[in-house]
């Protein structure tokens, strides 16, 4: 469990540096940003290892990396500019 939750911290990392460089106007602060994909990937890593048992490494860091990246989807703002609807109602 122990390098299951070293990867995840790194993916969780990893995810989190990705989103602030290419999401960095609709996300909050960096801080909150690196805090969420840490702790969103340890918290999937968690989840799964009890969802599916120990002896799964990989599938583990998979959960893990879909659970941190829904929870740091959920931080990303509306952009500033107002999308024209189709019809103005």
């Amino acid at each position: 469990m122990i390098w299951a939750s070293l990867g995840s911290v790194l993916i969780g990392l990893a995810l989190s540096w990705a989103a602030a460089r290419h999401l960095s106007d609709r996300l909050p602060s960096r801080r909150a940003v690196f805090a969420t994909g840490t702790l969103g990937t340890l918290f999937g890593a968690y989840v799964t290892h009890v969802a599916i048992g120990p002896g799964h490494v990989a599938a583990t860091l998979a959960g893990a990396a879909a659970i941190g990246a829904v929870l740091l989807s959920l931080l990303i703002r509306p952009s500033t500019r107002r999308l024209h609807r189709a019809f103005p109602f």
